[in-house]
């Protein structure tokens, strides 16, 4: 034991020192060595004196102040900004590089089918009260996306209470507001085609909060009619209140001016990458959505990014780091851009071994009562939700064995990140699949993706989503342990691999052990032997077929990487069975 101790000590020591080459490592133990590489790098050890979190708060800072829509100005202010921030840290526009130019840029412009929308202005007001209900300086977030503008001088007109699709099909609604606490988008076509006028709703979730944040508004959205002349307005908890209590004294009218902007443009996407100087064509692709109106959601994601790329470039320019295979940032439209990204080059998508999205990443948790959580690629905790895990108040499906995605990228990600914030005093959580950002383009077209972000956030896709509810600190430790994680994937090989099955293996004996002492518990409250037996085969089956996958790194045939996965699979094979086998005796008692 002491031997081992010593082996591991100097190991750690010539590993941080960053200069030795692992094939001496090897020589030392052996005499000979299976992996030559160069060096072995820290890479915390490297990205943590640089990223500061200041230039991912300052984006963050810049970006939240627009209402972001695809072609809008918020939305290519932002575009430009990253530009500039990327030819400053060294990137070279993609039409004016050299082959030899390994850092480059590009922006992409496509013409938009529909036009673009800004709001511009926006008051409610009951007739005969002397303050607005809500406006726009104060309550950002009260225009529906998409929503048409009244005359120049507002209107007036009498608010109609429809509590049902139904209701609205027998009452007259023509030029009259409907007030509902229906989601909108239901009634919308139906109320345009009784002639209403607009929509004022309330629908904000429990998880929000409203009778704690009285004045919080989530956005709500509109189909993207243009030629409709239809608006809608959303609520707060505080202003609906007094709208109904108006109500409920008679015939309620109310003053409404909303001005917006249609017009044409074209949809912006940039793509920086550093090329990978021996297998280029194989890369990382981290993704970005710009639009929203939030801080968090998604400019904090935009930030941290942006940070996470000049960090890179940086380091690549002093040659303290290489990149084996390519690195990608993508900033764009939510889900379109990365789809895009994935589906419009077969050639590049083929290359495309991992997709990390940074979605609502920044948050300053003692105010939006959030946790970080890394959104796992489908595994097991998917169908079977039991346990530590649980699903966010965003929800997800029950899914079913088809959909299982079994990969390293889950617990490799999972480490970093617990290592990170082992080192930050940070808490670090984890979600099971539920979808809905980035990711889900990357899984769809079967390469591996997951989600960092947070949640549950009482202000989430609200007007109080604003820069006060984030975190340098917390832009700082995403963004480290998510370029370290990239470094180390762009550059894994064989050692990696058996890293990696290290990992997996212990923490598939720790996963197997817990849903068994789960399944006695079930058993013993009436639930069937067939069904906890199950989840025990369906885990071992996912963590086998997860360690298997360690092979997408190598690029030659390796033994010692065959046995690793060969022993560590004869390891949870055994355990599986010994578990399953306990269970049955258990339920025979």
């Amino acid at each position: 034991m002491g031997t081992i101790n010593s082996v591991k000590h100097f190991k750690r020591k010539l590993f941080k020192q960053g200069i030795v080459p692992i094939m001496l490592y090897f020589s030392f133990l052996t005499g000979c060595s299976q992996h030559p590489k160069e060096t072995s790098i820290d890479y915390f050890e490297l990205v943590r004196p640089e990223f500061s979190g200041q230039l991912a708060y300052e984006t963050t800072d810049f970006v939240e102040d627009y209402w972001r829509v695809v072609g809008n100005t918020g939305f290519d202010k932002t575009i430009y900004l990253i530009a500039d921030t990327l030819k400053a840290a060294g990137y070279v526009l993609e039409e004016e590089a050299n082959t030899s130019d390994r850092l480059i840029y590009r922006i992409e412009k496509r013409a938009m089918s529909h036009n673009t929308w800004e709001p511009i202005s926006a008051s409610l007001q009951i007739f005969g009260e002397e303050k607005p209900l809500l406006k726009s300086e104060t309550n950002r977030n009260m225009t529906y996306l998409n929503s048409a503008s009244t005359a120049e001088n507002g209107l007036k007109a009498e608010v109609i209470w429809i509590s049902s699709i139904d209701e609205l099909e027998t009452l007259s609604v023509s030029g009259k507001v409907i007030f509902t606490e229906l989601g909108a988008r239901r009634l919308s076509k139906m109320a345009i085609e009784k002639g209403a006028l607009g929509i004022i709703s309330y629908d904000n979730p429990d998880y929000l909060q409203p009778e704690k944040n009285k004045t919080s508004i989530q956005f709500r959205s509109l189909p993207a009619e243009d030629a409709s002349e239809f608006w809608g307005i959303a609520l707060s908890y505080e202003a609906k209140e007094k709208l109904i209590n108006h109500l409920e004294k008679g015939k309620t009218e109310v003053l409404v001016n909303i001005q917006t902007k249609r017009y044409p443009s074209e949809e912006l996407t940039i793509v920086a990458t550093i090329k990978g100087a021996k297998n280029p064509d194989e890369r990382l692709v981290f993704s970005a959505h710009i639009q929203e109106p939030g801080a968090n959601d998604n400019a904090t994601g935009v930030g941290a990014q942006l940070e996470m790329a000049k960090v890179a470039a940086k380091l690549f320019q002093e040659n303290k780091i290489e990149l084996d295979r390519s690195m990608t940032f993508l900033w764009g439209d939510e889900i379109i851009s990365t789809s895009r990204y994935i589906e419009e080059n077969p050639k590049r998508a083929k290359g495309i071994k991992w997709g990390i999205s940074l979605d609502m990443v920044g948050e300053n948790t003692n105010v939006t009562g959030g946790t970080f959580l890394i959104e796992k690629m489908p595994d097991p905790s998917a169908i079977w939700t039991r346990g530590a895990d649980k699903h966010t108040e965003w929800g997800g499906k029950v899914l079913s064995l088809e959909d299982m995605k079994p990969h390293y990228l889950n617990d490799f990600i999972i480490s970093n990140f617990k290592e990170q914030g082992a080192f930050a005093n940070w808490e670090v959580g984890t979600n099971p699949f539920e979808g809905g950002s980035d990711h889900t383009p990357f899984l769809l077209a079967n390469i591996p993706g997951l989600l960092l972000w947070h949640f549950t956030d009482q202000f989430y896709h609200t007007d109080n989503d604003r820069i006060d509810k984030v975190s340098q600190e917390t832009l700082k430790n995403v963004g480290t342990a998510a370029l370290v994680s990239g470094l180390k994937l762009v550059n894994s090989d064989a050692i990696f691999a058996i890293e990696q099955v290290s990992i997996l293996k212990e923490q598939a004996l720790l996963r197997l052990s817990n849903e068994f002492e789960l399944s006695k518990k079930a058993i013993d409250s009436g639930k069937q032997l067939s069904n906890e037996i199950e989840i025990l085969k369906t885990w071992g089956i996912w963590y086998i077929d997860a360690i298997k996958s360690v092979n997408d790194v190598i690029q030659t045939s390796d033994s010692s990487t065959t046995d690793a996965i060969k022993k560590a699979n004869v390891e949870i094979e055994s355990k599986t069975k010994k578990l399953m086998e306990a269970l049955t005796t258990q339920s025979k008692q």
